[in-house]
C-alpha cells in the first residue's frame, strides 16, 4: 500500500525545509564572497579558472587527470582552461613517470607571480569578513566551518581535549548557557542572570588549593565546560555542566562529570553535591551513571518555568594506597 496523501506531504516538507536552509547558506556565501560576478576577486579569471591556478600553485606537479577529479569539473573544460594558461606563459609540462600517456603539469615563475596577487587578495577577503563578526562570534563562526568541512568530506570526528579556563572564557560560557537553555527548555534571562552571578564569585573567590575548571576544546571551539567549587571543608559542588550539541554523542558530557570527581578527589574531597532540575534528562543519567544518588526534589518556579529542582551526593571515601612489602 502506498502512504497516505498526508504523510507523503509531511516526509516532504521535512526534508524542503533543511534544503532550503542548505540553499539559503549557498546564496548568501557566494555573495558574500563575490563569486557572482563575471571576474573572480578583481581578476581577469573567473572562478573556475582562479580554483585551478589555486590547484596548480598548492601542488608540486599535477596531471589533468588528478585535478579534473579532485574538482569535479570536465576534462573538456579543464583542457580549455589549461591552454589558455599555456598561452599566457603560466603553466609548463612535462611527461608523467606514472603514466608515459600523460603529462604532469607545473606553475612557472609567472604564473606564480599570476597567483601571488589573487592568493593575497582571498586572504584578504576572508580577513575581512571576520573582521566584520562580533569578536565573540568568530570560534563558532569558524568551529561551524570546520564541521561543515568534516562532515561533507567525511572526515574522523576531531579528537575533544579537556583544557584549564583561559581569559574570556567565562563570558563565553555564559553566553552559551543562556542561548541553549533558552533555546532548549525556554529558559528566560533569570537563567543568565544565575550563570553570571555563579561564575563571576567563582573568579573572585577563586581558590586553586578547592577549586576547578575544565573547558572541552574541539578544533579551538569550546563545546563544554564543567566547575568543581567548594561547599564545605570536606564537600565539593559540581557546577554547570554542558556540552554543545554539535559535541553531544561523542562520550563528552561522562569526560567532564569523571573529570570533575577526579579532581574533587584530588583536593580532598570526601564528596560532591550538585543540584539540576528534572528536565535536564541527559545530564541526570550522567549523574546517576557516574554514581551519584538523589536525595531530595522541590517544585520551584525559576527561569520562567515551574520545574522540579533536585540535589544530588556523591561519597568520596578516600584512595587506598597499597601497603609496600620489604
Amino acid at each position: 500500500m502506498g502512504a497516505s496523501p498526508s504523510k507523503s506531504r509531511r516526509v516532504t516538507d521535512q526534508g524542503r525545509r533543511p534544503a532550503e536552509v542548505v540553499r539559503s547558506f549557498n546564496r548568501l556565501y557566494t555573495r558574500r564572497l563575490g563569486l557572482l560576478g563575471r571576474r573572480y576577486l578583481g581578476s581577469q579569471l573567473n572562478l573556475t579558472e582562479a580554483r585551478v591556478l589555486y590547484e596548480l600553485a598548492a601542488r608540486r606537479t599535477s596531471t589533468a587527470r588528478d585535478i579534473a577529479r579532485d574538482l569535479g569539473i570536465d576534462v573538456a573544460y579543464l583542457s580549455r582552461i589549461l591552454a589558455a594558461f599555456r598561452e599566457r606563459g603560466w603553466l609548463t609540462r612535462g611527461r608523467s613517470t606514472r603514466d608515459r600517456r600523460e603529462q604532469w603539469l607545473r606553475l612557472t615563475p609567472a604564473g606564480r607571480a599570476a597567483f601571488a596577487p589573487l592568493d593575497a587578495a582571498a586572504a584578504e577577503q576572508a580577513t575581512a569578513m571576520l573582521a566584520s563578526v562580533p569578536a565573540r562570534e568568530r570560534p563558532a563562526l569558524v568551529g561551524a566551518m570546520r564541521q561543515i568541512s568534516r562532515v561533507l568530506e567525511g572526515e574522523a570526528t576531531a579528537a575533544v581535549r579537556l583544557r584549564d579556563l583561559r581569559v574570556g572564557d567565562i563570558g563565553w560560557i555564559i553566553h552559551r548557557q543562556a542561548i541553549l537553555y533558552a533555546e532548549e527548555f525556554g529558559w528566560d534571562m533569570t537563567y543568565e542572570a544565575l550563570i553570571a552571578g555563579i561564575l563571576a564569585r567563582f573568579v573572585s573567590e577563586f581558590d586553586a588549593r578547592r577549586d576547578a575548571a575544565w573547558i572541552a576544546e574541539q578544533n579551538g571551539a569550546i563545546v563544554g565546560s564543567v566547575f568543581l567549587v567548594r561547599e564545605g571543608p570536606k564537600l565539593g559542588r559540581l557546577r554547570l555542566l554542558y556540552v554543545e550539541p554539535s559535541a553531544r554523542g561523542l562520550g563528552l558530557g561522562g569526560r567532564l562529570v569523571a573529570r570533575c570527581v577526579d579532581g574533587a578527589r584530588e583536593r580532598g574531597y570526601r564528596g560532591l553535591t550538585l543540584w539540576t532540575n528534572d528536565v535536564l534528562v541527559a545530564a541526570r543519567r550522567l549523574y546517576e551513571a557516574a554514581g551519584f544518588r538523589l536525595v531530595q526534589q522541590e517544585r520551584h518556579r525559576s527561569f520562567g518555568k515551574t520545574l522540579t529542582g533536585q540535589t544530588w551526593t556523591l561519597d568520596l571515601p578516600p584512595v587506598r594506597r597499597p601497603a609496600h612489602r620489604d
